[in-house]
C-alpha cells in the first residue's frame, strides 16, 4: 500500500519549496505551477493543498514567522534573564543559513504585501506579536519604557537588513556583537535607574 501522505508534512514541504523558489528566483516566480515543481508535484496535487496562488504565498509567509516564534519559545528560561533576551532575540537574525533563509523570504513577503491585502494583515499581525514579544523580553530586564521597545525593534530590522544585504561587513559575529552591547547599556542604564526619557532630560532635551 502506498505510504498515508501527512497532510501538516506535505503542507510544510510546500512552505520549504516556496521558500527555495523564493531565494533562487525571486517572489514573482513562486507560481503554483514553479511550487509544484519544485517539490516533485504534480500542480493538481498542490492545489489540493492550496487552491491560490495567495493561499499558498499566505501559508508560507506564516510558516515562517511560526518557525522563529517556535525557536524563540524554546529558548532555555533557566538562566539569566539578560542571557534569555539575548538568545531570544539572536533567533530573529540571519546568523546561519536557517535563519538567513526566513530573514531572505520574509522581507520578500513583507515587499509584496505593500500590494497584497492578505500577505499586509498577516504582516501586521505578526509585527504586533513581534512587539508585544519583544516588551516582554525587555520587562524582565526591568526596561518598560515603550520607547525602549520601538528601539530594540529597530536595532533588530536595521540588522537584518545589513547582515542579508552586505553580510562581508555585517557577518553573525558582528551583529551578536552589536546586539550585546545594545542589551548591555540597557542593562546599565536601568540599574542606574535611566529610561530613555530620562537621559532626554539629562541632555536638556525633554522626552518626545
Amino acid at each position: 500500500m502506498p505510504r498515508q501522505v501527512d497532510p501538516d508534512e506535505r503542507r510544510q514541504l510546500l512552505a520549504e519549496a516556496v521558500w527555495r523558489v523564493i531565494r533562487r528566483d525571486g517572489l514573482e516566480r513562486a507560481s503554483v505551477r514553479e511550487v509544484a515543481r519544485e517539490a516533485g508535484l504534480a500542480t493538481g496535487s498542490l492545489r489540493h493543498y492550496f487552491a491560490t496562488q495567495s493561499e499558498l504565498h499566505q501559508f508560507a509567509m506564516r510558516q515562517a514567522a511560526e518557525r522563529v516564534a517556535g525557536r524563540i519559545e524554546a529558548v532555555d528560561l533557566g538562566q539569566d534573564p539578560r542571557q534569555i533576551v539575548e538568545q531570544k532575540i539572536a533567533e530573529i537574525l540571519p546568523l546561519d543559513d536557517e535563519r538567513r533563509t526566513e530573514c531572505e523570504v520574509w522581507l520578500a513577503f513583507i515587499a509584496r504585501s505593500q500590494v497584497d491585502p492578505a500577505l499586509a494583515a498577516l504582516r501586521d499581525e505578526t509585527y504586533e506579536l513581534l512587539g508585544r514579544a519583544f516588551g516582554h523580553m525587555l520587562a524582565r530586564l526591568g526596561a518598560t519604557d515603550p520607547i525602549e521597545v520601538e528601539r530594540i525593534y529597530a536595532l533588530v530590522d536595521g540588522l537584518t537588513v545589513h547582515g542579508l544585504i552586505r553580510p562581508d561587513l555585517a557577518p553573525p559575529a558582528t551583529l551578536r556583537a552589536v546586539l550585546r552591547q545594545h542589551l548591555d547599556d540597557l542593562c546599565r542604564r536601568v540599574q542606574q535607574g535611566h529610561s530613555a526619557s530620562d537621559l532626554d532630560t539629562c541632555r536638556g532635551r525633554p522626552g518626545a
